[in-house]
Order: C-alpha cells, then structure tokens, then sequence
C-alpha cells in the first residue's frame, strides 16, 4: 500500500513563503505521477500543480510564476514551493499519486493515492 505524508504547512503573512513536503512510500516512486491539489473552506478540492512521470509539469492559472513543484526521486518525496503567499491561497493542501497513466493530471479522479492534508493559512 503506497502511502504519502506531507508536511510544511503553517501560517504565513501575505507575501511570504512556504515549502512543503510530501513524502511517499514505495520503491518505484519515479514512476508516479505527482499532484499538489488544495481545498478551501466550503469550497471543492482544486488541482494546484503536477508533475508526470519525466518531469513535466502543468500548473493552474492562480498559482503560475509564483509556485513551483520539484521531486527529488532518491528521496521519495516531492516539494512544492509557494512564494508571494495571498489569503486566497489558504486551504488544506493535498498530494497525490498515481502509476496509471490516464486523462489529465490535473483530474482529481485520475489519482489513486492521497496524503492526509496539510493546512496553509496566509494571513493578510
């Protein structure tokens, strides 16, 4: 059973940074497909970012130029790093993975793999 633990939530004022971390069990992790998705308060779970099984990656729209997602495959983990922080950027932050290679990645339904959350709170 692949499990994934992230960590490096936090509060953080408007304008600032955080790094956060999702560790993934398993041993063929360079073959998942990564995701950073979040959820707000009475709002639906929102793709953030994700990167495929090369490298590549797609971001969404509200989080281009200031977010960047990395993995680092000897240590099973994947990082996103969130700069220029706003309010509207608070919500549990989620990660997933998957080995299937179907639809878009930026699809809540094509990950099989989910951690428990970790809260971002950007105060204004």
């Amino acid at each position: 059973q692949v499990q994934l633990v992230e960590s490096g939530g936090g509060l953080v004022q408007t304008g600032g940074s955080l790094r956060l971390s999702c560790a993934v069990s398993g041993r063929t992790f360079s073959r998942y497909a990564v995701g950073w998705f979040r959820q707000a308060p009475g709002k639906e779970r929102e793709f953030v970012v994700a990167m495929n099984w090369s490298g590549g990656s797609t971001y969404a729209d509200s989080v281009k130029g200031r977010f960047t997602i990395s993995r680092d495959n000897a240590k099973n983990t994947v990082y996103l790093q969130m700069n220029s922080l706003k309010p509207e950027d608070t919500a549990v932050y989620y990660c997933a993975a998957t080995v299937r290679r179907l639809g878009p990645l930026s699809s809540l339904s094509n990950y099989d793999y989910w951690g428990q959350g970790t809260q971002v709170t950007v105060s204004s």
